[in-house]
């Protein structure tokens, strides 16, 4: 495949250098994309760079991870306000092993491929230098009128710039030109890319190859991703979406897929999904036809869950859903681990119970009507059995007799009280 034609058709392209095309057809290119290891897990604002080394790779080319232990040290100016964090080397080394252990989802490590991934860190070879060597080889090849050209250094020292920059922010470009010579040195790497917001790094390291070398080496950057409602892409109530299990759960993941819009739908199934343009063109084609199945937020959210989880933990996250829409059974909410369960009821009222009025056993009116707030009074609840509208763990009642016990409880501590079709309530053992 062509790795360019590839990503145009599918709207990743935001700019490249004259040539790189060209370049990425006549032979296979090592081409690298850097990473900050600021946390041990990506999140799916990464997720566009991940899957243009994913393409890349497909296409019969070598990508390149580079986990900025260096630069990650330092704090990218671009689209920032503020410098960030700046982290010790044994929590920057924990969170390159994690990372490589979710990159391996999309990439091929293994060694014996001859365009197999690899992951680098650039602290390996920045470490060597002292200050005085890194103005001597670096610093004297790009002018400070070039570096202060670039948007990221303008807009922190514009008009609008609250904070200013400092000079270890302003040396960022340097460094990351630097690991751009360094890769294109060591392993032929021709080709770095990234978000439209890198172009200025990304270039100053062409320009760097150029000066001191005397040698071409090519950029290709992706559109920042956008909402069609001008939302922040990847940002939900809670913070970042993000790939670790521990930190976002499956089932929240697919249900950010899930629930975007249908004009998101149509561009998010093209750049995180490895789906053909045959398949992206039929489906949409159906979702034009009937858009209310939602065939393209089903299958966008199959795809990514699958891809960044587990098939398993997909269909753990479809089943989960299926309970809020009167499709699950007791045996599903049995299999539903704590978690998961939490986060399909989140917001739903809780009363607390105590587990020796259960182990006794308890007749369910007096639960509902007196024991808890799920019913003012005895005499409704009766009323709602009798017009067959109560069910515990989605099991109708059909008896104001029925007693209730410990073997109701999922995991080892909640009971599931539905009212109607969707007005929920959850028992909750105490302590």
């Amino acid at each position: 495949m062509n790795f360019v034609e590839e990503l145009r058709w599918r709207g990743m392209i935001h700019n490249m250098t004259p040539g790189t095309e060209e370049l990425v057809e006549e032979e296979m290119t090592t081409g690298y994309v850097g990473i900050d290891p600021t946390a041990d897990s990506l999140h799916i604002g990464h997720l566009v760079s991940v899957m243009m080394l994913k393409h890349f790779q497909a296409c019969g080319h070598k990508p390149i991870v580079l986990i900025g232990g260096a630069t990650g040290m330092i704090g990218d100016p671009s689209g920032k306000s503020q410098e960030r964090n700046l982290l010790d080397e044994d929590t920057l080394r924990h969170n390159q092993e994690k990372l490589k252990q979710q990159l391996a989802r999309f990439l091929d490590f293994d060694p014996s491929r001859p365009n197999a991934a690899e992951m680098v860190n650039n602290y390996d070879w920045m470490k060597e230098y002292t200050f005085l060597g890194f103005i001597r080889d670096i610093g004297k090849h790009i002018t400070v009128n070039y570096m202060m050209s670039k948007d990221s250094v303008k807009k922190r020292l514009g008009e609008d710039a609250t904070s200013g920059m400092s000079f270890t922010e302003f040396s960022y470009q340097l460094v990351q030109g630097t690991d751009f010579l360094h890769l294109f040195r060591e392993k032929n790497c021709k080709l770095q890319m990234g978000g439209s917001d890198q172009w200025g790094n990304i270039v100053t390291g062409t320009e760097l190859i150029r000066r001191k070398l005397g040698k071409e080496a090519y950029a290709l950057t992706c559109p920042l991703i956008t909402k069609s409602d001008g939302g922040k892409f990847g940002k939900t109530e809670d913070g970042n979406v993000w790939l670790d299990p521990e930190r976002t759960s499956p089932y929240k993941f697919y249900q950010f897929w899930l629930n975007v819009s249908d004009t998101d739908a149509e561009k998010y199934i093209r750049i995180f999904t490895g789906l053909g343009k045959e398949r992206i063109e039929q489906l949409a084609e159906e979702h034009s036809q009937q858009p209310h199945k939602r065939v393209l937020q089903k299958e966008l959210a199959r795809q990514v869950t699958t891809m960044v989880h587990s098939a398993e933990e997909y269909e753990k996250a479809t089943e989960a859903s299926s309970i809020l829409f009167g499709q699950g059974t007791t045996e599903s909410l049995r299999r539903m681990d704590e978690d998961t369960f939490l986060n399909v009821f989140e917001g739903v009222p809780v009363d607390e119970i105590s587990r020796s009025l259960l182990e006794k056993g308890v007749n369910v009116v007096d639960l509902l009507g007196e024991h808890t707030h799920v019913f003012p009074s005895k005499g409704e609840c009766r009323r709602m059995i009798k017009g067959g509208g109560l069910s515990l763990n989605r099991e109708k009642v059909v008896s104001a007799e029925l007693p209730v016990t410990a073997a109701f409880l999922l995991n080892g501590k909640y009971i599931l009280v539905q009212k109607g079709k969707k007005n929920y309530h959850l028992l909750k053992v105490a302590g």
